[in-house]
Order: structure tokens, then C-alpha cells, then sequence
């Protein structure tokens, strides 16, 4: 067996070097494994930091965050338009994590409801596939490529999640809409390209070469259809959830456009009871 697996690998790493990569990150090996332990225990810290931290130094926080995600994501796409790193199938700022890159900065910045919702129902959904099924080719120079790639996708989720979990802006029915109509609209975009380009952005032509969520859904096109039931049928979910937890609180509406509630920190099940007044003499 052991044999068996390294004539596999090396057989891997020739067809990679034929197509003219460096090396391919296969996915549950360790570099995979502890990305996704640095995502759990960030998670927590984050998030809890986020709820019992002072509201000034917290907000400070997140935007410089946010900044700092907004110049890389620049550099980032602006590296795959270089000379040497220019590939038609990836260079594209097309795939939905592409677009994530910069709806997440723009949302710990601004506190766009828009982008907090998208980036919320994208981060944890679509983003999740790349996350735990990643399937990356490295071209050019390994070490960035993979520091660029989990750079997007572990904010793709972190940053979601301390804004809505850590910060309590938590979506609305109305939010559910704008955001699946936001992801609609990515695809005509992707779509588009692929078409120009006969390129695969957001697997949207065909699934990806390696394994992922996707092969659970059936081919091509009908993963699309079960995709697109199954995204409403889960962000459906996500927003009862929080739906029946603001209810209960009695939670107002935060921001323009409805597409977000904030519950505040005192605002109990049912109000608290007072002392009873001491009887007259």
C-alpha cells in the first residue's frame, strides 16, 4: 500500500509539472489539516472578542482589518495580470471568491448591510466548499499562492462570522433576497466570462477537476439546478434561525434597507422583574 501511494503521488506531480504547475495542495494532507484548525480557533477567539470587547477599540480593529484585506485583495489581482502569472482559466476576477475578496473588506470598512449579508451567506456557504475541498494548482511561486489563497478564504469566513455572530448584525428575510439575488447575478457575470474565455469560473461549466461538494449533486448541468434549490433551502435556514432569535428579543432594525436586525446587549426574552414594592403599614 505505502508503495502504491508514492507512485500515485509521483504520478500526480507529473501531470501537474506537464501542465505546467508547480504542485497541486492536496486536500486533508497537513498544510490542508492545519488551515483548517487556524480557522476554528480563530474563529473562537474572534468571536468572543469581538462580544466582550469595548465597541470603540473593536470597531478600530475591524476596519484596519478591513483595509488591510482591501490593499491585498488589489495586490492580489493585480499579480495575476502580471506577465508571469497571467493564466486565462484563473487570472479573472470571476469566481465567487474573487468577488468575496472584496465585499468582505468592504464590509468590516463601511458596514454596508449589503455586503455583511452576502458576505455572510456566500462566506459560509460557497466559500465553504474551497475551504474544506480546496483544490489548488500552484504556478508561479508556492508560497504566496497558498498564504493568497487561504488569506481569502479564512476571512471569507471569519470575518462574517465575528460581524454577525461577535457583532450581532444578523440578516433579515429581506437580506435572504438581496443576497441570492446578489448571487444570481455573479453567475450571469461568470457565466458571461466563461463563455468569452471558455474558462470554468464558478464551476458554473463543469465541475472542478478534484473532488469537491459538487459531486454529491450529479453532473453537469444538473448540479446547477440542485445547487441553486439547495443554497435557498440552507440560507433559508440560517435566516429562521436568527429570524426566531430577534423575534424573541424584539430585535430593531439595523441600518438601511432592512436586510439587518441588531439585537442590543439588554435586550432580554421578557423583561425583568422588578422588586416587589414593600407593603403599606
Amino acid at each position: 500500500m505505502p508503495e502504491h501511494g508514492t507512485s500515485a503521488v509521483r504520478l500526480a506531480d507529473a501531470v501537474h509539472l506537464a501542465e505546467g504547475t508547480l504542485g497541486h495542495m492536496p486536500a486533508y494532507g497537513s498544510a490542508h489539516l492545519s488551515m483548517l484548525a487556524l480557522l476554528v480557533v480563530a474563529t473562537v477567539v474572534l468571536t468572543r472578542r469581538a462580544r466582550r470587547g469595548a465597541a470603540a477599540g473593536v470597531e478600530r480593529a475591524l476596519r484596519v482589518a478591513g483595509w488591510v484585506l482591501l490593499a491585498n485583495s488589489l495586490f492580489w489581482t493585480a499579480w495575476g495580470f502580471m506577465p508571469w502569472a497571467w493564466n486565462l482559466d484563473e487570472s479573472l476576477p470571476l469566481h465567487y471568491s474573487d468577488a468575496l475578496r472584496f465585499i468582505v473588506p468592504i464590509a468590516l470598512i463601511t458596514r454596508a448591510p449589503w455586503a455583511i449579508v452576502v458576505s455572510w451567506f456566500w462566506g459560509l456557504t460557497l466559500n465553504m466548499q474551497s475551504v474544506l475541498t480546496p483544490d489548488v494548482n500552484y504556478f508561479v511561486w508556492i508560497p504566496l499562492e497558498f498564504v493568497e489563497y487561504w488569506i481569502a478564504h479564512l476571512s471569507g469566513v471569519l470575518a462574517p462570522v465575528v460581524l454577525v455572530w461577535g457583532l450581532r448584525l444578523h440578516p433579515t428575510w429581506r437580506g435572504y433576497g438581496i443576497a441570492y439575488a446578489a448571487t444570481v447575478g455573479w453567475a450571469l457575470i461568470a457565466v458571461t466570462g466563461n463563455a468569452l474565455t471558455g474558462a470554468n469560473y464558478g464551476y458554473l461549466n463543469r465541475a472542478p477537476d478534484g473532488a469537491s461538494v459538487l459531486d454529491l449533486l450529479g453532473p453537469w448541468p444538473q448540479y446547477l439546478l440542485v445547487e441553486a434549490l439547495l443554497i435557498a433551502a440552507v440560507w433559508a435556514l440560517m435566516t429562521l434561525a436568527w429570524a426566531l432569535v430577534d423575534r424573541r428579543r424584539a430585535a430593531p432594525l439595523h441600518g438601511r434597507g432592512g436586510l439587518l436586525r441588531r439585537p442590543t446587549a439588554l435586550s432580554p426574552a421578557a423583561p425583568p422583574r422588578t422588586a416587589a414594592a414593600a407593603p403599606r403599614s
